[in-house]
């Protein structure tokens, strides 16, 4: 008894402070497309910013219709989705399992679903306000373009958590699903940095 609750103390400390060993997650591949998808995405905000530069004053008067308190709260949503996603897959390769994991998994796709109901009411409440990207006003055009190209990046990514969370029922659990799991990680986690990039390009930069 003693031993048992040694050993589970002992997985439950490696979950909560790491241990030793550090790898690269996931296979190559899906380095290659998140480097090559950052890549994209950096592009087109550097030519925001380009813009932006050129049209410095209009920019900053439309930034000030956009709603900020809403794009904080998505900004915890994501860093706590990221922080669940992270220690679910630490608790995996430490053999901890169960109830665990399951409810690891519920806070960081109830994050992702609720990240998309708020921009759903931010898209709808500009647009019954006149903010819409045909209104001939370049900062609005790039604002949906650059959140609509993150929003379906994240969509995407619950669909990929729903897959990670099938994928960590397995039994027995192979090393190949543990890889699986880190990819639809290192892919949620870089869904998660866009928004970290978009929040201050967006909302707070003047």
């Amino acid at each position: 008894m003693l031993v048992a609750e040694k050993n589970k103390a002992t997985a439950l400390d490696r979950l909560l402070f790491g241990a030793g060993g550090g790898h690269v997650p996931g296979e190559w591949g899906i380095w290659v497309f998140i480097f090559g998808d950052m890549t994209w995405y950096c592009l087109m905000c550097v030519t925001y910013m380009t813009d932006r530069v050129k049209h410095i004053a209009e920019f900053n008067r439309a930034a000030g219709t956009l709603h900020h308190d809403i794009a904080a709260v998505n900004m915890l949503l994501l860093l706590t989705s990221s922080l669940a996603v992270a220690y679910a897959v630490r608790a995996v390769r430490h053999g901890i399992r169960g109830r665990l994991v399951s409810a690891l998994m519920a806070v960081a796709v109830t994050c992702g679903l609720a990240f998309v109901v708020n921009k759903a009411y931010e898209y709808q409440s500009m647009w019954h306000a006149g903010y819409t990207p045909i209104g001939g006003q370049a900062f609005y055009m790039w604002y949906y373009i650059l959140t609509w190209v993150h929003l379906t990046h994240l969509i995407g990514g619950i669909f990929v958590l729903r897959f990670m969370y099938y994928v960590s029922k397995r039994s027995p659990l192979e090393p190949g699903d543990i890889r699986s799991m880190e990819c639809c990680a290192s892919f949620w986690h870089a869904v998660d940095l866009l928004w970290v990039i978009l929040f201050p390009l967006l909302y707070l930069v003047r």
